[in-house]
């Protein structure tokens, strides 16, 4: 458990470093993420936004208290819920918005354009535009216009050709007074200086976009926001907009405009209701009028001027029944009205007048409820089509109540002159018993009867009149106000916290993503960690990256190079310490050509001469030799190893080259390149070699090829003590190194296999130590090391 802790810990350390490794360019990513955001902040368009608070009144909501349990389950306005959403739509709809555009003119717009983003103009804008054409033309248009001012007087007019000011010069332009006609493809247009506002400056230019009003619906439909909770009224509108003041004018004339079509709905029916009995009135007062000249001229034809004669018994039945079949005949009356008017088919509205009078309640709660779904489907019908499942189950939902009601009239009707014909029939018997009274006055009072009924109906039909008037008067809007449009007028977005806050995540991550994935793509090896991770091979040590004009160590070296192969050294001579009374043969190799065998070889075979060791280097990769080039021998030697092993009659110690200013060292060339390197290596010859000078030198250190590559070396295997395999830092790929390294090392193809990582570097994904300790003798001090 504490190896794994360990393990995940060194892991994160890795990580950590290697990150802050790469510091200066994690800096100059973040420092140019900030400038970005603050390019983006300082051009961007900023938003603001503006809110605005209603309360729906609900004016048929029922006086019966909810039950607890009513109110703990769905809450107190649960049941207006269908309904609030109902009204958010028609809030929404386009009819509204399109209303609120072309009132507010919103379609037309002036920016202030910079030399890299343009500002809107609304409040007290520098200029006014008009047009020659209609609106509905206009509210059509989708154009720009370009301008200059030049002075109080005059402007500069462009064509709208796609430039912007900045590539536009003032004679490519024509010079217009204020006040002029323009003609354009839309129609002539006058634009109007407005010399009081600060924005009307000398040189500055102006851009007027003129958009249809279809497009712009469907923007603020999307942009005004309705937000209500389960079971309230209330209804937070809210709308962002790049001009505070804009959105604060737009809520405040949505909620105007909502609150004026509701009281349009409403007052719909008291119209149709009016209508009605202006209409019945006309016509009771010309019944009426002709009533009244027939009672005129029976009484100026028979002289009766005194009726009081007659017998009060039968006056007083008499005047009851006459009463109560004027009552059954009004009624009989209004009945026929509502029947006309309910078939009707060249009425504008399908509304049918309430509270006429008729006397059933049943009959008036049918047309309340008619009236009720027509109002409902008419409001669907603003924003929405015939089509609309909704709207069509209201038609027939209205087709099923004017057929009852149609039903209920007409059984009311018949009930009701059955009722008039019975009280007919008593009103003849008891005029029957007044057969003394004189027939003029019999036919006077059917005259007055029929008069006292025509007045009656009369009267009421005022009566009714004077109702729909109060009536009307007595709406208020749908919409009561709990807060008017509110703007705090600073900007909503983009917001500087956030985005400078994005702007360093980003500029943290991108670099430390790429680090990340480069690392975790990686599969090349840098320190020792990511070799013995792979390879369970004994380790040797490693060898630190020096400067190219370095090849070679010293015998008084303090580098971190020298000091890496003493280490090397060190390692070498405690591991093969089991040989003893001949020379240690060292073999080095590796996977590819160009990861520092050869240096290896070289360094290592110098580095151990100067401790006053015999040492032996032979050149046996005789493929690409380059031990002479690192040993700086100039004069290449005449015969080597090859034209040893070619060449029988070549003894071993003719193909030595001693090394100038260093007895210890001796090297064995290459010779001359064959065309057949494997075939000599096979020959009889290397072990006589070995052989031979395995008495004459303390280490035999020999170079061979890349066993990667080519078999040169695994011929010449069985030869070696101990094989040293070199591994490039940054220059070879993992998963080759495992295919060959591994699969020699189990096969056990090269003796006493070690692995040496070869320069190795410090910074990012090196070690980020140097070898070496104490000080270089040599070395010069810093001028402020001087009195240290």
């Amino acid at each position: 458990m504490e190896s794994n802790s360990s393990s995940v810990t060194a892991d994160i350390k890795q990580k950590v470093e290697l990150f802050l490794s790469y510091w200066k360019w994690i800096l100059l990513s973040v420092i140019l993420a900030i400038a970005i955001g603050y390019a983006y902040l300082r051009y961007t368009t900023y938003e603001f936004k503006a809110t605005a608070t209603i309360k729906i009144r609900d004016e048929k909501q029922s006086t019966k208290l909810p039950s607890i349990e009513e109110i703990s389950s769905e809450g107190l306005f649960s049941g207006g819920t269908d309904k609030i959403k109902d009204e958010i739509q028609i809030i929404k709809s386009r009819t509204l918005m399109e209303n609120i555009i072309k009132k507010l003119r919103l379609n037309i717009r002036i920016f202030n354009q910079g030399k890299i983003k343009e500002k809107e103009l609304y409040e007290n804008p520098p200029i006014s535009i008009s047009f020659f054409e209609s609106d509905s033309v206009i509210n059509n248009v989708k154009a720009n216009i370009y301008i200059k001012i030049k002075n109080d007087a005059e402007f500069i007019l462009f064509k709208d050709d796609g430039k912007s000011f900045m590539d536009r010069d003032e004679s490519e332009g024509k010079v217009y007074a204020f006040g002029d006609k323009i003609d354009t493809n839309y129609g002539g247009i006058v634009l109007v200086p407005n010399l009081e506002s600060d924005s009307f400056i000398k040189g500055r230019n102006l851009k007027i976009t003129i958009t249809p009003v279809t497009k712009l619906v469907s923007g603020y439909q999307k942009s005004v926001s309705a937000f209500t909770e389960k079971g309230s009224s209330v209804i937070e509108l809210e709308l962002k907009e790049t001009v505070a003041q804009k959105a604060v004018d737009f809520l405040n004339q949505l909620i105007a405009e909502y609150n004026d079509d509701v009281l349009n709905d409403k007052e719909e029916v008291v119209r149709v209701t009016s209508d009605f009995i202006n209409k019945r009135l006309e016509q009771v007062q010309e019944e009426l009028g002709e009533v009244e000249n027939n009672a005129e001229q029976v009484q100026q034809q028979n002289n009766l001027t005194d009726l009081s004669s007659q017998t009060n018994l039968n006056l007083q039945a008499k005047k009851q029944l006459d009463q109560q079949i004027s009552t059954t005949a009004t009624n009989i009356q209004m009945i026929s009205y509502l029947q006309e008017e309910l078939n009707d088919e060249n009425k504008i509205s399908d509304m049918l007048p309430a509270n006429v009078g008729i006397g059933d309640s049943n009959t008036a709660q049918i047309i309340r409820n008619h009236n009720e779904l027509v109002a409902k489907r008419d409001k669907l019908l603003k924003s929405s089509t015939e089509k609309n499942p909704t709207v069509v189950q209201l038609n027939n939902q209205i087709d099923a109540l004017k057929n009852n009601l149609q039903s209920s009239l007409n059984s009311m009707k018949k009930t009701s002159e059955l009722t008039l014909n019975n009280l007919n029939n008593e009103s003849n018997r008891i005029s029957g018993q007044l057969y003394v009274a004189p027939s003029k006055a019999r036919k006077f009072r059917g005259v007055q009867r029929q008069q006292d009924i025509k007045e009656s109906l009369y009267l009421y039909l005022l009566e009714k009149r004077e109702e729909s008037a109060i009536r009307l008067g007595m709406y208020q809007p749908n919409a009561k106000i709990v807060d008017d449009a509110y703007s705090s007028f600073k900007p909503v977005a983009p917001n500087p916290t956030i985005t400078y806050l994005a702007a360093l995540i980003f500029g943290l991550m991108i670099p430390l993503g790429l680090i990340y994935v480069s690392d975790l793509l990686d599969t090349k090896l840098y320190q020792k960690n990511d070799l013995v991770s792979i390879l369970n091979i004994p380790y040797i040590g490693d060898i630190p990256r020096s400067s190219k004009k370095e090849k070679l160590v010293k015998k008084a070296d303090y580098s971190p190079k020298a000091e890496a192969f003493r280490i090397v050294r060190s390692n070498v001579d405690f591991m093969l310490k089991g040989v003893d009374g001949r020379a240690k043969r060292l073999f080095i190799t590796s996977t590819k050509a160009q990861e520092g065998k050869s240096h290896t070889s070289t360094n290592l075979a110098t580095s151990i001469s100067y401790s006053e060791k015999s040492v032996l280097l032979i050149e046996m990769d005789i493929r690409v030799p380059k031990i002479l080039d690192y040993l700086e021998i100039a004069e290449k030697p005449k015969k080597g190893l090859t034209d040893y092993l070619a060449d029988s009659s070549i003894k071993p110690q003719e193909v030595i080259v001693k090394r100038k200013g260093n007895p210890y060292l001796d090297i064995i060339p290459s010779g001359t390149i064959p065309p057949n390197p494997s075939e000599l290596l096979m020959s009889d010859r290397v072990e006589e070699l070995f052989n031979y000078f395995d008495k004459k030198y303390d280490y035999i250190i020999a170079d061979t090829s890349a066993v990667g590559l080519v078999s040169d070396t695994l011929l010449i295997s069985k030869y070696a003590d101990m094989f040293i395999y070199v591994v490039s830092a940054d220059g070879v790929d993992k998963r080759q190194l495992v295919h060959v390294a591994k699969t020699l090392y189990d096969d056990k193809r090269l003796p006493n296999m070690t692995m040496l990582l070869n320069g190795l570097k410090s910074g990012p994904k090196g070690y980020g130590y140097g070898y070496g300790y104490g000080d270089n003798p040599n070395k010069k001090k810093k001028w402020y090391q001087i009195f240290s």
